[in-house]
C-alpha cells in the first residue's frame, strides 16, 4: 500500500480506451490552457499597438483567467444534462471560433471582451474532460492519468510565453489566436471519434444566487488588486468599494453554498483536511504559475532589451524543467504519495524563487537558465499531487464537485496572482529609466512569488502529515 492509502493496484497498465481519452482532452487542454499565457510576451506589442497602457492591456491574461473559473460552476451541470462530450465538442469549437474572432480584433475592448468569451469557452471544455477521465481511471490510476493530463495544464502555461514570441516575430500578434484554429478543429474531430457517447440526467438547475455571488465577488477582488494605488483605476474609495465588495460578496457565497438547496460548491467536501490542504497548495500552485509567468518575458524585455523570438527561447528551459516534472510526478506519487510528493516540490519551488528576489540587470543568462530549469521542476511538480490528493479525498461521486473547485482554485488564484504581481511591478518600474531601477522592481515582485510559494508548501506538510495518520485507502 503506498504512502496515501492507494493500492498496489496502481500498477495496472492503462486501457487503449483510456489513453484515447487522454490523447483527446490532452490537445483540447492544451490549446486552451496555452492561450493563458502566450499573450504574456505581446504585452508591450499589443500596449503600442493598440494605445492602451500596461495596466489595460494586462486584463487580457486576467479576463481569460476570471472567465473559465466563472464557468466552472455549471459546467458538471453541463455535463450531466447535455452529456459530457457534446459539451467538450461545443465548447472547443466555441474556443476555435472566438480564437479567430480575436484575430480582427481593432480595440483594446474588443479584444479584451473576446478573451473573456474565449474564457468561458476553455473553462467549460476542461473539466468536463477531466470528469470524464477521472471516471474511467477511478482512484488507483488517479496518479499517472493526472500526470499524463497534466501535461497540458502545467506545460502549456510555461510554453506559452515561447509560442507566443516566435509567432510574434513572423506573423504578428494576430496569429498567437489564429494558431488555435487548427488545433482547434482538431480537437473536434478526435473528441467526435475518440470519446465514447454517454446519456444525459435530467438535473436541477445550479444555484444561480450563489454563482453570481462567486463570479462578482472575484471580478470585484481582480479589479481592486489591479487598480490599487494605480493612477486612472477610479480613485482610492472605487478601489475600497471593490474590495468591500468582494469580501460581502464571497460571505454571501458561503452562506448560500451552505443553505441552498443546489449549491454551486459542495463546501462540505473541506471538512477533510487532506481535501482541505491539497485545494489550498493548488489554489497558490495557479498564483504561482499564472501570475509569476508574466514577470520573466516582461524582464528579457525592458531590463534586458531582448526582441521577441529571444526571450520567447530564453524561457524555454522553465517548460522543459515542467515536461521532465511531469514525467516522473505520477509515479513518484504512487511510491512515497501524494503529500510528500507535494511538500517536496513546493520546497524545490521557494528554493528556486530564491534567486529571482536578486535579479539585477547583469545577472548571467547561464545562471538564469539553471534556476529557470529547477523551478519548472518544482512547479511542475506542484500540481498533479494536489490534485490526486483531492481525488483520492472525495467518494466517487463528488468527483465533479472536486473537479469544479479545483480548477476554479487555480484560476483564481491565477487571475489574483496577475493582478497583484503587475500592480507591484507598474509601481516599481514608475519612474525607473535606468535598467538597474528596472531590474530592482522585477526583483521585489519576485518576494510576492516567493511568498505565493510558501503559501504552496505550507498545507503540503500539514497535508502530508495526514496522509501518514491515513492507515485504510479510500473506497
Amino acid at each position: 500500500m503506498t504512502a496515501d492509502g492507494g493500492a498496489r493496484r496502481g500498477s495496472e497498465p492503462l486501457s487503449p480506451a483510456l489513453r484515447r481519452m487522454i490523447v483527446v482532452v490532452v490537445v483540447g487542454s492544451f490549446m486552451t490552457l496555452l492561450d493563458s499565457t502566450v499573450v504574456n510576451v505581446a504585452l508591450r506589442r499589443l500596449s503600442t499597438d493598440l494605445g492602451s497602457p500596461l495596466t489595460t492591456v494586462e486584463w487580457l491574461v486576467t479576463a481569460y483567467l476570471l472567465a473559465m473559473a466563472a464557468v466552472l460552476p455549471v459546467t458538471g451541470w453541463a455535463a450531466a444534462r447535455f452529456g459530457a462530450r457534446s459539451v467538450y465538442v461545443s465548447a472547443i469549437a466555441l474556443f476555435t471560433l472566438t480564437s479567430l474572432a480575436c484575430g480582427f480584433a481593432g480595440s483594446a475592448g474588443m479584444l479584451i471582451a473576446l478573451r473573456a468569451a474565449q474564457g468561458l469557452a476553455g473553462g467549460l471544455s476542461m473539466p468536463v474532460g477531466q470528469m470524464i477521465l477521472a471516471r474511467e481511471a477511478g482512484p488507483e490510476r488517479m496518479g499517472r492519468v493526472m500526470s499524463l493530463t497534466s501535461a497540458s495544464s502545467i506545460l502549456a502555461p510555461t510554453l506559452g510565453p515561447t509560442i507566443g514570441g516566435l509567432l510574434l516575430a513572423h506573423g504578428g500578434w494576430p496569429w498567437i489566436f489564429f494558431v488555435n484554429v487548427p488545433i482547434g478543429v482538431l480537437a473536434v474531430v478526435l473528441a467526435l471519434r475518440l470519446l465514447p457517447a454517454d446519456g444525459t440526467t435530467e438535473v436541477p438547475t445550479p444555484d444561480l444566487p450563489g454563482l453570481l455571488a462567486i463570479t462578482l465577488g472575484s471580478v470585484a477582488l481582480t479589479y481592486g488588486l489591479a487598480n490599487l494605488g494605480v493612477a486612472g483605476g477610479g480613485g482610492p474609495w472605487v478601489v475600497a468599494v471593490a474590495l468591500l465588495a468582494a469580501v460581502v460578496l464571497f460571505g454571501a457565497f458561503v452562506v448560500r453554498a451552505r443553505t441552498a438547496a443546489h449549491p454551486v460548491a459542495d463546501l462540505r467536501l473541506f471538512r477533510d483536511l487532506r481535501y482541505r490542504t491539497a485545494a489550498t497548495s493548488n489554489f497558490f500552485v495557479g498564483v504561482s504559475i499564472f501570475g509569476a509567468v508574466i514577470l520573466m518575458p516582461l524582464y528579457f524585455q525592458i531590463v534586458r532589451h531582448e526582441d521577441t523570438v529571444t526571450t520567447g527561447l530564453l524561457l524555454l528551459p522553465q517548460g522543459a524543467g515542467v515536461a521532465a516534472a511531469l514525467l516522473l510526478s505520477g509515479r513518484l506519487i504512487e511510491r512515497i504519495g501524494s503529500g510528500s510528493t507535494l511538500l517536496a516540490a513546493a520546497g524545490l519551488t521557494v528554493v528556486a524563487t530564491i534567486p529571482f528576489v536578486l535579479l539585477r540587470d547583469d545577472t548571467p543568462y547561464w545562471f538564469l537558465q539553471l534556476v529557470m530549469v529547477l523551478r519548472g521542476l518544482g512547479i511542475g511538480a506542484c500540481s498533479v499531487p494536489a490534485i490526486a490528493a483531492s481525488y483520492r479525498a472525495v467518494p466517487p461521486s463528488k468527483i465533479g464537485d472536486a473537479t469544479v473547485q479545483l480548477n476554479m482554485g487555480q484560476r483564481f488564484g491565477g487571475s489574483a496572482g496577475t493582478a497583484l504581481f503587475t500592480l507591484v511591478l507598474q509601481a516599481g518600474l514608475t519612474g525607473a529609466i535606468a535598467p538597474a531601477g528596472q531590474a530592482a522592481a522585477f526583483a521585489t515582485t519576485f518576494w510576492w512569488v516567493l511568498g505565493a510559494a510558501v503559501c504552496t508548501a505550507i498545507p503540503a506538510a500539514i497535508l502530508r502529515a495526514a496522509e501518514r495518520r491515513t492507515t485504510a485507502p479510500v473506497p
